[in-house]
Order: C-alpha cells, then sequence, then structure tokens
C-alpha cells in the first residue's frame, strides 16, 4: 500500500462529505451504558508527539468546542485489533496469560519500529494524525500476529472490520453539528501535512479498552519490549 496516496484520497473524499454535511455524528461518545470493550496492542506515542497535537486540537476546540477531542492519555496507534470491541465482552472472561505467551511468541523477532507523524487526514466521523513507517517492521508484526493467532485456539477477530495498514492516530470525532464548519475545514487544511514529530517505538501495549480507550475505562495488562529486548511484565 501507498500510505501518501491513500491518505490522500481518504482525506479528499472525506473533506468533500464534511463539506456537504455528511459527517457521522458518534452517539455513543458520551453514553453512560457503553458496554463495547475489546483487546487491542498499542503503540504510546512520546509526549513531544502528544503536545504537538494538542496544539492543532487546541486550535480546533476554540472553533468547536463542544466535539469531542482525545486527551493526552487515550492517544494511541492501534497495531493490531486482537479483540474488535464488542458489547459484553469481560475481562475476567479472558485467559490473559495465554494471550501473553502467544504475543510474545510472535514478537520474538521483532524490530524496532520508526513512525513519523506529518499532516491530518479525516474519515466522515473522525479526524486523525497521518503516520508513516520507515520500513517494513509494523506490518511484518501484524503478519506474524494474524498467522499466529488463526493457528491458536484463543478468541480474536482480527481484520473483521478492516485490515489495518497504516500507523494514523484518531484525535478528534463529532459530536454534534458543526457551528463553524468553514472556519473548521480552513484549520484542518492548514495542518495538512503539519510535521507533529517522528520517534522508535521499542515497546508495544497489551490493553483491554473501551471503544474509545479511555484511560479511565483502559486495563493495561503487559507491554512487551521489542527490537532485540526481553519482554516486560508489567
Amino acid at each position: 500500500m501507498n500510505l501518501q496516496e491513500h491518505y490522500n484520497k481518504l482525506y479528499k473524499e472525506s473533506i468533500r462529505e464534511i463539506s456537504s454535511d455528511n459527517y457521522e455524528i458518534d452517539p455513543m461518545i458520551h453514553a453512560e451504558n457503553d458496554r463495547r470493550f475489546g483487546m487491542s496492542l498499542l503503540i504510546r506515542p512520546p509526549m513531544a508527539v502528544k503536545i504537538e497535537i494538542q496544539k492543532f486540537l487546541k486550535e480546533l476546540q476554540r472553533i468547536e468546542p463542544h466535539q469531542y477531542y482525545y486527551p493526552n492519555s487515550d492517544i494511541h496507534i492501534t497495531v493490531i485489533s486482537i479483540i474488535s470491541c464488542y458489547d459484553g465482552l469481560m475481562l475476567p472472561n479472558l485467559n490473559v496469560p495465554a494471550y501473553i505467551e502467544q504475543i510474545g511468541n510472535s514478537l520474538k523477532n521483532a524490530q524496532k519500529i520508526s513512525i513519523s507523524c506529518q499532516g491530518v487526514t479525516a474519515s466522515p466521523s473522525c479526524i486523525m494524525i497521518q503516520g508513516f513507517m520507515e520500513d517494513n517492521s509494523l506490518n511484518t508484526i501484524r503478519n506474524n500476529l494474524r498467522h499466529d493467532f488463526k493457528n491458536s485456539d484463543l478468541e480474536q477477530s482480527m481484520d473483521e472490520r478492516y485490515l489495518i495498514q497504516t500507523a494514523h492516530t484518531t484525535v478528534f470525532r463529532f459530536t454534534e453539528p458543526l457551528k463553524q464548519k468553514e472556519r473548521f475545514l480552513e484549520l484542518v487544511e492548514k495542518y495538512r501535512n503539519h510535521d507533529f514529530g517522528s520517534f522508535q517505538v521499542n515497546k508495544l501495549e497489551l490493553s483491554y479498552n473501551d471503544w474509545y480507550h479511555r484511560e479511565r475505562l483502559v486495563t493495561r495488562l503487559h507491554e512487551f519490549k521489542i527490537g532485540n529486548s526481553k519482554v516486560k511484565t508489567q
């Protein structure tokens, strides 16, 4: 996949939809009875990148204060959703040590990942920071996990929603109609090619999480070191 072409196509199509008021307002984001949970393997960007993201979000928030903006604690890049969120997945019903062992085996030869956060893209439901990989290390990890889990008896639903091949991070969701649409879109365009920073990844986080990865609802299950480092147990 050519990531730049993918992000460009997504941006053009989504901005056209947003301009036409065909964006998707999330009805569940403030729901108290949302019981959708899953299990994910994540990358947490460093604070320097998060600070740069928050500068962008604060500008957006001044224009549209009542939309949903991700706090630093919730910003993440999904390596892969082991179990996509669904209503009723309970942590006590999961054999967490077996998942840790399975993932650890898949990551034995994993190399460090280099990610560059350059510019923004969009979907009809959200705004995302574009992530670019320096090499194929991230997708090699994903392919190893797909292969190994399909040969295991553990519950998994990888790629059922979509085949993840990017390194984007979602930072904004629509929760109500835009009140200042033109100003909002102008600011998004201003950050279209903004440099949010680059970083190397040497650890991955396994989490039991809600749909939005809100810190108060996330249980961090394990931390895996990659790049010829030993696995670290939380």
